[in-house]
């Protein structure tokens, strides 16, 4: 092997990226782990552009399960990824997530409740009255109750990332600043990558963890993904009566979310069909004005009187298929990984996800077995069915 070779060339350095690289060399240190990023302060990155949440509130099985072990990462997350130079602090707050149900999505929600349940998630069913009475400030009137994660919550999604990817590093991981312009192939068989610098990476792996940018990377191969880059925007709120206790992230069946940030500040959000397709990083104040703003309102009346702080935009790399992931080798094209599409999930999705890619690069069993997210599906135009995404 000359200089330039690697055993894996991992395109894109943000959180799934990273956390592929560290549980590759995790499973063999003999491995040549190259990863291209082309920004390395994450300025544009979904992760670090996110609101940080994790949740086991889920309808298909397999993404409960992903989260399920997402948990268990995150108790000893600090311990795992700590190195002679840098030890992470996430900020893991368990604050809970509540899903707030009417008629027309309880069947749904019920039967996601119920999974749940039968995998042995701690979750609960909230009645209207229960809500008011943990959460004063809501007024839950129209709904039939909530399903509540008390687990679920919230951390640093930037501190997360540097995590994995430090870690990664002390163990031999090499981050190349640059930009993939072409997957190289031979045939039906990946042969490494060409970097915009013109330099050539040589490898018989290549792994697309490109995030909004997926779509762009495997049209080199001749690929076709059903990826598009969404602008999904954030705001700041200062409103003027505080809660008494920090809010869940709270989900309204319109898709509304929002919970309470340190410095007693509330984040609000919503994906709407609307939403721009593109590069788009703008964030518009009369979108949170004319339309947000009184849909809280409504449903927390004391939040009639803010303040709007700030606010910022960021991509949702989505799966127009079925909106969840993408993962393992594309079929007609050996060596070609796909990490891709997890439309707002992948920070929450990263740990499963680092570890079932590098099993099946390495051929290892899987620990958990991720297959239904095969890549096969998009060219059998076989959508998976998950209701409650946000």
């Amino acid at each position: 092997m000359n200089k330039n070779d690697s055993d894996v060339v991992i395109v894109g350095g943000g959180v799934i990226g990273s956390a592929i690289a560290y549980h590759l060399i995790r499973h063999d240190n003999s491995l040549k782990v190259t990863v291209v990023e082309p920004d390395p302060t994450y300025s544009k990155a979904s992760t670090t552009l996110s609101v940080g949440n994790t949740r086991i509130q889920f309808s298909l099985r397999e993404n409960i399960l992903i989260s399920q072990y997402m948990f268990e990462v995150l108790e000893k997350f600090e311990d795992l990824m700590a190195t002679d130079k840098h030890r992470p602090n996430i900020a893991y707050r368990r604050e809970g997530n509540l899903f707030l149900i009417d008629d027309a999505c309880r069947p749904l929600a019920e039967k996601a409740f119920h999974l749940q349940k039968n995998l042995g998630c701690q979750i609960e069913w909230m009645s209207p009255k229960k809500i008011t009475e943990h959460y004063p400030l809501f007024e839950p009137k129209g709904f039939v109750g909530g399903s509540f994660g008390p687990l679920d919550g919230h951390f640093d999604p930037y501190a997360f990332l540097l995590g994995y990817k430090n870690k990664a590093v002390s163990l031999g991981a090499t981050y190349v600043k640059n930009s993939v312009v072409e997957v190289l192939t031979s045939g039906a068989k990946v042969q490494g990558v060409r970097l915009a610098s013109g330099e050539c990476l040589p490898a018989g792996f290549v792994v697309n963890c490109a995030g909004a940018w997926a779509a762009d990377v495997a049209r080199t191969a001749g690929i076709h993904l059903p990826v598009e880059p969404v602008m999904r925007q954030i705001f700041v709120l200062d409103t003027m009566i505080k809660p008494k206790k920090p809010l869940p992230l709270t989900v309204l069946p319109s898709g509304l979310y929002f919970r309470s940030e340190t410095g007693e500040l509330i984040l609000l959000g919503k994906s709407m069909l609307e939403d721009p397709v593109g590069f788009n990083f703008s964030w518009d104040d009369k979108r949170f004005m004319e339309i947000l703003w009184p849909e809280l309102a409504e449903f927390v009346p004391a939040f009639d009187r803010l303040k709007l702080v700030r606010g910022w935009a960021g991509l949702y790399a989505v799966n127009t298929l079925d909106s969840n992931a993408i993962l393992g080798q594309w079929p007609e094209l050996k060596g070609f990984y796909l990490a891709n599409g997890f439309s707002g999930h992948g920070l929450q999705q990263a740990p499963a996800v680092g570890r079932y890619i590098s099993e099946l690069i390495l051929d290892l069993p899987p620990k958990l077995d991720l297959s239904c997210f095969r890549p096969e599906r998009v060219l059998e135009n076989k959508p998976l069915s998950e209701n409650g995404l946000v």
